[in-house]
């Protein structure tokens, strides 16, 4: 599976900072009890089943500590693991690898978390249209890796920040209607502006369906709408625009959700409610 890999510099940056904040250069324990001369392997373990995600990461942590440390991979990214199984080892000066197992660990756990909790969306809508979304729900500064990892899970990246794409919600409307600007207004505003940038117009009702749709956005997000509405909202826009549901959406709530017949689902929950998975380092000489 070809997964698209996070942009140029995100990882390294985020290791950078990982490790800085780690004080990495000045492991006491570590520096005291180990010799440099020491060699070994750190095998990463999964306490659980999951999906994995954060190949790069961990050859970023290592190869910031040491250039001599190799990492064998034995689960790629995206691919299914079994509790108990072997993800990957890496190999080399034991200061190294005791040095980078937090940070190391902190990333693979969050980011393979994510991959595991998108996984089961995605699965959950299966035979159905509906895509699942990601969010920007994400860790500050961490946005890239977690869209990734939301790759490696199967499901697709919505926007990536506020610049990719318009989107016009409750408070723009609010915004717009203080000044006496209508929706109009604002969409026109955006394609004079922003020439080429898609726009997406959220509501949260079926009376403002027509008046979203008559300024011939790409997107239409229904926010918080019943089922029952959604279904209507298919049924009335015809293929007019793109429909996102969005909204408090769970694993247990998505199935009946894209079987409305909306063209995406869009869980913030797969980035700020995914936990860690429990995956473990043991080290051997």
């Amino acid at each position: 599976m070809q997964i698209d890999p996070p942009p140029p510099g995100a990882i390294d940056r985020a290791v950078r900072l990982a490790l800085e904040e780690d004080r990495a250069n000045e492991d006491t324990a570590t520096l005291a009890t180990v010799a440099g001369s020491l060699t070994g392997e750190a095998i990463f373990l999964a306490k659980e089943p999951g999906v994995f995600s954060g190949v790069a990461v961990i050859q970023a942590v290592f190869a910031a500590l040491s250039p001599a440390v190799t990492l064998e991979v034995l689960v790629a990214d995206g691919e299914r693991f079994a509790k108990g199984q072997h993800l990957a080892i890496a190999r080399g000066p034991v200061r190294a690898l005791l040095t980078g197992e937090r940070t190391a660990l902190n990333f693979v756990q969050r980011l393979s978390a994510t991959a595991t909790l998108a996984r089961a969306f995605v699965d959950a809508v299966a035979g159905t249209n509906a895509v699942i979304l990601d969010t920007r729900k994400t860790t500050p500064g961490l946005r890239d890796l977690e869209k990734w990892a939301v790759r490696c899970g199967g499901a697709t990246n919505h926007r990536r920040d506020l610049a990719v794409m318009a989107m016009i919600k409750d408070n723009h409307r609010e915004a717009l209607a203080r000044e006496g600007r209508s929706l109009a207004d604002g969409v026109a505003n955006i394609r004079r502006l922003f020439p080429g940038i898609p726009v997406e117009v959220e509501i949260d009702s079926l009376d403002q369906l027509e008046a979203a749709l008559a300024e011939s956005p790409e997107w239409v997000l229904l926010d918080n709408m019943s089922n029952a509405d959604m279904a209507e909202a298919v049924r009335r826009t015809r293929g007019r625009a793109r429909l996102e549901a969005s909204g408090g959406v769970k694993l247990s709530t998505v199935r009946a959700i894209a079987e409305t017949g909306v063209d995406a689902i869009s869980a913030g929950a797969l980035t700020h409610s995914q936990g860690s998975l429990d995956i473990s380092l043991e080290l051997a000489f």
